[in-house]
């Protein structure tokens, strides 16, 4: 995996906003934050100020703000305003030359996995992590400091989070991907389709129905993406719906929790990863150690890709 330069103050890096819109005031704190507390130097994507329905403009217009900071040679680090939905649609068109030849940072989480995956897929490594219209929320704050951490080169040593009951004991090594299911899932016979064996795989996701949840485990273990994993990280599955008229009778955890029972890699649960205030930074294509023990559990951080 390339991995791209550390950012230093004064670096030129863009924000863009490649699937939804929102309110461009909603992003005034987060810009401020690079601006001024992280002193880059920050172009802002036309999408930043676009509508076109539900997205931040068109998917001409927003993969084409997406790809002129991937050409940008001068540019470092380039960051995801927010997630929603829009980047399935312009993913396929992008052209990697000017980011192969000049490896940046691509910053984002949810939505964004899709974009995380096809990098990962080009051999860049890439960061699973808060963006900037979240910044400036104050519960935010140990979540954004891991963001820094990683683009400046200071990152932690490990992650360590308490015991879980459905935790499955052992170690395992391997580079980390993942993030967003159902983007995933998604991508399974596409060209953001990417290999899970021997990796550590860390998943989240949101506003999905148990039954969805269950169905999409359940097509990973058909597809045979789920036998030859290294070890699983589980994180936040937030705001899961259940039917009420047909209740599944079990949680996230327990589905997924069934769906990898028949493996025997170590599986860790309840990461603080994904739509919740404590979304820690993942370095998607780098080396990881997963120790999983009754005690709890530990993601150690190897910095070369």
């Amino acid at each position: 995996m390339l991995l791209p330069p550390f950012l230093r103050p004064g670096d030129t890096v863009g924000v863009v906003s490649p699937a939804s819109w929102f309110p461009y005031d909603e992003l005034k704190e987060g810009l401020r934050i690079l601006r001024d507390d992280w002193k880059l130097n920050v172009i802002e994507g036309t999408s930043l100020q676009a509508q076109d329905g539900p997205f931040a403009g068109s998917d001409e217009l927003r993969r084409a703000d997406l790809q002129q900071l991937f050409d940008n040679p001068d540019v470092r680090a380039v960051f995801a305003a927010r997630g929603g939905y829009g980047c399935y649609r312009l993913v396929d068109g992008l052209d990697l030359g000017g980011l192969l030849a000049h490896p940046k940072w691509l910053v984002g989480f949810s939505d964004v996995t899709v974009l995380l995956s096809l990098l990962y897929a080009n051999g860049i490594g890439s960061l699973h992590g808060l963006m900037p219209r979240q910044y400036g929320l104050s519960d935010r704050a140990e979540s954004l400091e891991t963001v820094r951490q990683w683009l400046f080169g200071e990152p932690p040593a490990m992650y360590t989070v308490p015991t879980h009951p459905l935790n499955r004991p052992g170690q395992a090594t391997g580079p980390l991907v993942g993030g967003n299911l159902t983007m995933l899932v998604n991508s399974l016979s596409t060209p953001t389709d990417i290999a899970f064996d021997n990796s550590v795989l860390f998943i989240e996701d949101i506003d999905e129905t148990l039954f969805s949840l269950d169905r999409m485990m359940r097509q990973l273990h058909r597809a045979g993406r789920l036998s030859n994993l290294a070890g699983l990280v589980v994180g936040q599955f937030t705001d899961m719906r259940d039917n009420k008229s047909l209740p599944f009778g079990d949680d996230a955890f327990g589905i997924i929790s069934g769906a990898v029972s028949g493996y025997d890699y170590p599986v860790m649960f309840d990461f603080p990863v994904g739509h919740v205030p404590q979304n820690l930074a993942m370095p998607v294509g780098a080396n990881v150690r997963l120790e999983v023990g009754n005690d709890g559990g530990k993601v150690v951080f190897n910095i070369e890709f």
